[in-house]
């Protein structure tokens, strides 16, 4: 038996739990936990924003050390540190095979439905996002974990599996930053502190970060920006003010609401690029005038896992942080136990916070 964080209906508080594993079967390997990180899309999925099976263990940025591995697992041994990916790609559906898109693939969280372990009373858990990195251990696909890039901590490796992936190619991949341009980046979580710190590497000029908050302004100057805009009505004005009157070049929305998806928009230039990291709800409407979209011919786009294949980022990613240009560790400003997820998802929904980061003994 091992402690997990279950989340026994959607809506319900966490429950710490003594849960019983199996043997991983064919294909499949059992890892001990070191860090998992606590991501807005862990309290998504909680609150129903997200779908997910219940009871549930959540938790999906996580990083450990492989204990076993079941028939036909050749990819991995016990004793490997690993990162694990919560959405790992199958190689054929038509977005892998065909587009070239693995963070679109279809078959990514097919895991998420199948239960992976019981509680004490038998009652079958599922992993949210695949992963259920909130326990000691977990049993996932084999290819849903990939080696600890050499020169990275362990525990700091967790942080690789989303926010870093997520803020790295939000910037490179989605928005395509260029040296000299100006970001405004609208959220400063653990996924916006990534995404400045990213923006920075790409050679950015003006680097501004919005929050609903004053108190993460060290932060974020920290990770790299050189302006901090306290959201309001104004905001978009502000941010043409400091940006020559025009608007900044790139828009990273990080927050997942309409109105920040909307102000981050209006806070380019004509012809700027905005892209939404942010997971919203479905009822969370966005509108445009038609004349606007052809007037300032801006582009809005949407971006799963910062358009990423972990496969061939994570050694991008290790290099900076071997170099010192990405700092894991300055993405969490809380390192907690599994009781402390509950406070952590709280801090989340009111917007205070960075990443807090599970760390296991």
């Amino acid at each position: 038996m091992i402690r997990a964080a279950v989340l026994p209906a959607v809506g319900a508080p966490l429950e710490l739990a003594a849960i019983e594993l199996p043997e991983p079967g064919p294909g499949r390997v059992r890892v001990r936990l070191a860090a998992a990180g606590v991501c807005h899309s862990d309290l998504s999925l909680s609150n129903g924003t997200l779908r997910q099976p219940v009871p549930a263990v959540l938790g999906h940025e996580g990083a450990g050390t492989v204990v076993a591995v079941g028939d036909g697992v050749t990819s991995t041994a016990p004793g490997d540190r690993v990162v694990l990916n919560w959405a790992p790609s199958c190689g054929s559906c038509h977005f892998c095979a065909r587009l070239s898109e693995p963070w679109l693939c279809q078959h990514a969280n097919a895991a998420t439905t199948t239960p992976h372990a019981r509680t004490a009373d038998g009652t079958d858990l599922y992993p949210g996002l695949s992963v259920a990195a909130f326990a000691e251990e977990t049993v996932v696909p084999a290819h849903a974990v990939l080696p600890v890039p050499d020169g990275v901590p362990l525990a700091d490796a967790a942080l690789l599996g989303c926010a870093a992936l997520t803020g790295y190619g939000a910037v490179h991949h989605s928005a395509r930053v260029r040296a000299g341009e100006s970001v405004a980046v609208f959220g400063v979580g653990g996924v916006g502190l990534a995404t400045l710190q990213s923006a920075r590497i790409a050679g950015a000029g003006r680097i501004i970060a919005v929050d609903v908050t004053t108190g993460k302004e060290e932060l974020a100057r920290a990770a790299g920006a050189t302006d901090y805009v306290l959201a309001s009505g104004t905001t978009a004005k502000e941010i043409r003010a400091l940006t020559g009157g025009h608007g900044a070049d790139v828009a990273i929305e990080c927050a997942g609401r309409g109105t920040a998806i909307r102000t981050a928009w209006s806070s380019t230039r004509r012809g700027g690029r905005t892209t939404v990291v942010g997971i919203g709800g479905k009822d969370d409407q966005i509108s445009f005038s038609a004349l606007e979209v052809f007037h300032f011919a801006r582009t809005l786009s949407g971006c799963v896992y910062g358009n990423c294949d972990p496969a061939r980022d994570l050694p991008v990613l290790a290099e900076h942080v071997r170099r010192g240009r990405l700092d894991l560790g300055a993405l969490v400003t809380d390192r907690i136990g599994l009781d402390g997820i509950p406070a952590a998802f709280a801090a989340m929904a009111e917007g205070r916070g960075g990443r807090a980061l599970v760390v296991f003994e």
